[in-house]
């Protein structure tokens, strides 16, 4: 097995690899991984990908100058889109039901995009820089086992322990001080954006910052005239905003901003590790809030409760398959077969009331809906189908229909 886990397994890749490719995305940790290789005879790309949080291009530019290193910056928001979005929005993946999973979605993304610039390239290690209390390690290590990857791969942080503060001193005395008033771990893409570690470590006693937040903020500038919003679905698919045909980046970039200024689509919960320990994370995902509430109200209006119920453990199992980074094996592909397919039946407009921190459905219209329009009319024609009688041929009351 060719697996980096330590500070010790970086060194030795000198004279074994000629070329190296880190996942970068200008943060701490990623930034103390080029500081550790700063030594090494090995040539070094460091490769962003945008999962469409923005990507501060000039600070990667920065950082990759200061330590010599090649950048690559890789577009993922349509692979991000196809691959995990729509999968995510029909599976209903809420963690346990608490809060919409993400960085589950975006590693198969991310794993993609690095192994095929490693192999164009021909490096002979893909390094990350996930560690122990982050589930990230075990997501990014199976997308790379399940790739055409055979090189030597991993984080050296899985059995080197080295704590923030270590960090931002050694990366300070290197002359980069722009890490010193970091003060939380942070991932973020298109879908999520989530805080973890640092002031965030003790469940017990945190400081929950107001500026960690960025589209769930009070912003009446940004919200909608009559203070609602409508999404289409067609086959399953988010189609439409408030009538307006938009392709799906765009459509949850205008949904993270526009609901999110209600400060819609905030979440606090535990996420648990390898061996069930737990740890707590902060995360703000409006669009998804909303895109996943308005496909629920769709497919329980149109689809029969028993399929509902079946459809509920496929959902409980696909979330659980992504989080656990199995994508692409068996159960995952058996329960996402069985999702797409009740998705073809999933189409109509669902409107929202929006208040402070409230998503509130206020209207619906299914295709080939199962609820009631009019109960009254619906109890007078079945109580008719249902009490007709005739005389038989011995003169006698016959019910025709006694079903209830």
């Amino acid at each position: 097995m060719k697996k980096i886990r330590s500070i010790a397994d970086i060194s030795a890749l000198n004279g074994q690899v000629d070329h190296i490719l880190t996942l970068f995305s200008g943060g701490l940790d990623s930034t103390y991984l080029l500081e550790l290789l700063k030594e090494s005879n090995i040539k070094v790309t460091a490769l962003a990908v945008d999962m469409g949080d923005g990507i501060d291009s000039k600070l990667l530019s920065y950082i990759a100058a200061h330590y010599g290193v090649d950048l690559i910056i890789e577009d993922g928001r349509q692979s991000f889109v196809e691959h995990s979005i729509v999968s995510a929005i029909q599976a209903q993946a809420m963690y346990l039901g608490d809060y919409p999973v993400s960085s589950s979605l975006s590693r198969p993304v991310i794993i993609k995009h690095a192994v095929e610039i490693a192999e164009k390239l021909n490096c002979g290690a893909i390094c990350h820089t996930a560690n122990q209390s982050q589930n990230s390690l075990r997501r990014l290590n199976g997308a790379i086992e399940r790739s055409s990857f055979d090189g030597f791969y991993g984080s050296p942080y899985e059995y080197s322990a080295i704590s923030r503060e270590e960090k931002i001193t050694s990366l300070s005395m290197s002359g980069l001080f722009e890490f010193s008033g970091r003060n939380v771990s942070g991932d973020s893409n298109l879908w999520c954006r989530e805080f973890e570690s640092g002031v965030l470590d003790n469940p017990e006693g945190f400081d929950l910052c107001e500026s960690l937040f960025h589209w769930s903020v009070w912003n009446p500038a940004l919200q909608l005239a009559d203070s609602s919003v409508s999404i289409t679905f067609q086959k399953g698919m988010p189609t439409r905003v408030n009538g307006t045909v938009m392709p799906l980046i765009k459509m949850v970039e205008y949904l993270n901003k526009h609901i999110g200024s209600y400060q819609i689509g905030r979440y606090i919960g535990f996420d648990h590790l390898e061996n069930d320990e737990k740890v707590l994370e902060i995360r703000e995902a409006p669009a998804a809030s909303a895109l996943m509430s308005a496909y629920r109200h769709l497919e329980v209006a149109v689809l029969e409760t028993e399929v509902l119920r079946m459809k509920t453990l496929h959902s409980q199992t696909w979330t659980n398959e992504a989080v656990e980074g199995r994508w692409g094996s068996h159960l995952h592909q058996a329960t996402q077969a069985f999702i797409s397919q009740i998705a073809q039946s999933v189409s109509g407009t669902v409107t929202f009331s929006l208040s402070q921190g409230q998503l509130f459905m206020s209207n619906i219209v299914a295709d080939k809906a199962r609820y009631l329009t009019d109960r009254d009319a619906w109890e007078i024609q079945v109580a008719n189908e249902r009490s007709q009688r005739t005389i038989t041929t011995e003169n006698t009351l016959q019910l025709i229909s006694t079903s209830a």
